[in-house]
């Protein structure tokens, strides 16, 4: 790579053979570029190389060059696996079953769709596809809705109006009706009534129970009356013929199954912003072999690919740049709206789109192990875990349906002893209304819904969640602890200064050595030594027994030299002594606002390392918010104190950490935390982890090590500061939209069910009817579930 780069060859042929140009032009044959154009096309890895590269060889009469020894080697070893066009890999032969769990309760999980044993509710998918189809119970809650409506209309107005048409007797009247709800109860009604006995026969009761109980004892006492009026008394006869309440039992089934046709919809709209991530995805990618560009599906990528990005392509999968340079738009990721410019040694994200540049790029991550993957399944769990508000509805839902059906049968037994003539009949209406009102379902769903609406829209802002908790626990934080690398600072420092203090070694001697012990390293300072390294072609060697443990340095073995570097505290733990001078021209550039590294070799100091590291343009803004929600914001660094000291002033930080090594991080979390204070600790380095996990919530940046994201509750995509703001005004929102649902459930319940049992009748004469209860319980839960989705349109910004 390095002496490809350092002989560049004509710009024109070189942007045409990296994708400015049609694929077809990548296709010419070795010989023609190289007489014409004096470059060639390396056969193993497609790039571009000069004819002058000191890697080259024969096969079969023909001259092949490289880019570098490694392709040279990998193609003596296997020429024709590089010469022949690489066979498609099949597809796979299906994909599994997709997993479904309940919104309500997310223990249960099964393959394929079906219903929840414990609330009766229709399962979901785990992890949502791009496909448009509806849910199963959707399509079967349709067709039996609108097959069947005009006939519960006909029922109800035979009953309404059946006494005023000529020529219809009583009898006939109730037999009509009779026949017209069969289909309705028995066919469109079926799944109401099978979920009632699926939880009676489980014992888990729940909605299903008490709807299908109401339609049931509606259904049996006016089949009975109009097949054996003679049985009932006097009293019981209205118009002619025994009351009957076909009506009641087919308009509750009809507008329990509009209620479901409703709720599901509006459930369906939750996964719409990870519908959104996954649809960002690339279908197709070129990639790069024998000196060709080919076409192929995002499935038949395999890591260490080389693949060509074209102007306006999207980004197909996460790699490294290897040639090119453009900008990338990540705002679909990231939340940011300025394009990033990207060249060779960057990453690049899949799923982002290019600008105006041709890259060629090296495939790393693909698949589930993509961040996009990732991004979608860290969003899914958030999804599904359970926020800590949401036991107070547990607590209430538990003895839910046993109160309420006892409050049915009070209600039975008061209107059958007091109520007006016919008695028995306002029993009857009454105790079904009672049933059918109650609305356990909207209680379930005020937490679930809220969490999952508010998870999808902090995803699209580049802010991800990894449960429920994190997002109650955040709106409580009091104390904001943030580590200065790659949080505050942009994390990609730039080498400065190498001073030497040994004659033994001269600069690019020592710059090797360090960028050698430093590569097993994912400190941004390790980066920008070993990107200095590598701008001036010093080669890297591989070194022994490397550890970073310390979390302040890192040390390791290189040719029997044992060699250490990092922070000053981290040299004195090892007994390395610093002269006056070495100090002092440390402090000089402290101050100056330098990020000193001290790099030893043999327990002798061998170099003063000078680094500085930008502050991110976002950082002040940020901070700015933070205080004005009255938050206390601390610095906590491994950086020396003065360097800590300088930083702290310019972002207006009174509180400043310096030396800090993991170990005391999350002491000082610890301490904080003993004082009555709720604690979020934001960073990107392993030195972090301890600290993001010890913090009652953890915020890693997206930029950094995968062991800080794996140990933070949230994660910050882009690595922006200002990500905290985004989460800390989602986190407010989240929780008082979530105690609207549950207040809106309780208050429904509570005024519902006693108005439902007729206790405003005395005073007012109002009565619920079993139609009316049916409408108002249906209408809760889409209440509910639309509440929660005002948050998938919250502004964050």
């Amino acid at each position: 790579m390095e002496h490809a780069e350092s002989e560049q060859p004509d710009h024109k042929n070189h942007s045409a053979c990296c994708g400015g140009a049609t694929p077809s032009a990548a296709t010419e044959n070795q010989a023609s570029v190289e007489s014409q154009t004096q470059s060639a096309i390396d056969p193993v890895c497609g790039m571009t190389v000069s004819t002058a590269s000191q890697w080259h060889t024969d096969y079969q009469q023909q001259h092949y060059y490289f880019c570098r020894e490694g392709c040279l080697i990998k193609f003596q070893a296997e020429p024709e696996k590089y010469l022949q066009p690489k066979a498609a890999e099949p597809l796979p032969a299906g994909a599994e079953e997709m997993l479904y769990t309940c919104p309500m309760d997310p223990e249960i999980v099964q393959k394929g769709p079906g219903t929840c044993p414990i609330c009766g509710m229709a399962l979901e998918p785990m992890q949502p596809s791009l496909t448009d189809e509806k849910s199963p119970e959707l399509i079967d809650f349709s067709r039996r809705f609108y097959w069947t409506l005009p006939l519960s209309i006909l029922v109800m107005a035979l009953a309404m109006l059946g006494q005023h048409i000529t020529g219809l007797s009583a009898g006939l009247r109730s037999g009509m009706e009779l026949l017209l709800s069969l289909p309705v109860v028995l066919w469109a009604g079926w799944p109401i009534l099978q979920r009632c006995f699926a939880s009676l026969k489980t014992r888990h009761l729940n909605m299903w129970t008490l709807i299908g109980i109401g339609v049931t004892a509606s259904v049996v006492y006016s089949v009975v009356a109009t097949l054996a009026p003679q049985i009932f008394p006097q009293s019981f006869y209205m118009h002619g013929r025994v009351g009957v309440y076909f009506e009641a039992a087919c308009m509750i089934v009809s507008l329990t199954l509009f209620g479901q046709i409703l709720e599901l919809k509006a459930r369906s709209q939750t996964s719409s912003a990870l519908k959104s991530l996954l649809g960002l995805q690339a279908n197709t990618a070129w990639r790069v072999q024998n000196g060709q560009a080919e076409e192929i599906l995002l499935e038949q990528v395999q890591v260490g690919d080389r693949l060509r990005i074209r102007p306006g392509d999207k980004v197909p999968v996460d790699g490294i740049v290897l040639d090119g340079s453009t900008t990338i738009d990540e705002s679909m990721l990231t939340g940011e709206p300025m394009p990033v410019k990207k060249q060779a040694g960057d990453r690049v994200i899949g799923a982002t789109l290019n600008g105006s540049g041709t890259l060629l790029i090296e495939a790393q991550h693909i698949g589930q192990d993509s961040m996009l993957a990732q991004i979608v399944q860290l969003v899914a769990d958030a999804q599904r875990s359970r926020a800590p508000m949401q036991r107070i509805a547990d607590k209430v839902a538990g003895g839910f349906v046993l109160a309420v059906l006892t409050i049915a049968i009070v209600t039975f037994v008061v209107w059958a002893w007091f109520g007006p003539e016919p008695q028995l009949s306002y029993a009857l209406l009454n105790s079904v209304a009672v049933l059918i009102i109650a609305c356990p379902c909207a209680l379930g769903l005020a937490t679930p819904m809220s969490i999952m609406a508010a998870t999808g829209r902090a995803a699209t802002s580049g802010v991800l969640f990894s449960n429920a908790e994190a997002i109650e626990q955040l709106r409580q934080v009091t104390t904001v602890v943030i580590d200065k690398t790659g949080t505050l600072t942009e994390g990609r420092p730039v080498l400065n200064r190498l001073l030497a203090k040994t004659d033994q070694f001269d600069n690019d001697q020592l710059l090797g050595m360090l960028a050698s012990l430093e590569q097993g390293s994912e400190h941004p300072l390790a980066r920008a030594i070993m990107q200095a390294a590598h701008a001036q072609n010093i080669s890297l060697q591989t070194v022994q027994d490397f550890d970073s443990s310390s979390g302040i340095g890192v040390q390791a073995n290189l040719n029997g030299k044992q060699l250490m570097a990092g922070s000053e505290s981290w040299l004195k733990q090892s007994n390395i002594a610093l002269d006056d001078a070495t100090q002092r021209q440390a402090e000089e550039l402290r101050h100056q606002g330098e990020i000193i590294l001290y790099f030893a070799i043999n327990g002798q100091l061998a170099a003063l390392v000078s680094v500085n590291d930008p502050i991110k343009a976002t950082t002040a803004q940020a901070l700015r918010f933070l205080k004005s929600q009255n938050l206390e914001v601390i610095m906590a660094t491994g950086d020396s104190q003065a360097s800590a000291n300088l930083v702290a002033k310019t972002l207006d930080i009174t509180q400043a950490y310096g030396d800090m090594t993991s170990h005391s991080k999350a002491e000082l979390v610890k301490q904080l935390q003993q004082q009555g204070k709720v604690v979020a600790m934001a960073g990107d380095g392993i030195n972090d982890a301890p600290a993001l996990a010890a913090a009652s919530v953890g915020i890693a940046m997206g930029t950094g090590t995968d062991i800080a994201m794996q140990s933070a509750s949230v994660t910050l995509v882009k690595g922006d500061l200002y990500g905290i703001a985004r989460a800390y005004r989602l986190s407010q929102a989240t929780v008082k939209n979530m105690k609207q649902n549950l207040a809106f459930s309780l208050l429904y319940n509570a005024i519902g069910i006693p108005v439902a049992a007729g206790v405003l009748y005395p005073l007012f004469g109002i009565l619920l009817t079993p139609m009316m209860a049916a409408l108002a319980m249906s209408l809760s839960s889409v209440s509910v579930v639309m509440n929660a989705l005002r948050l998938s349109r919250f502004k964050l910004d």
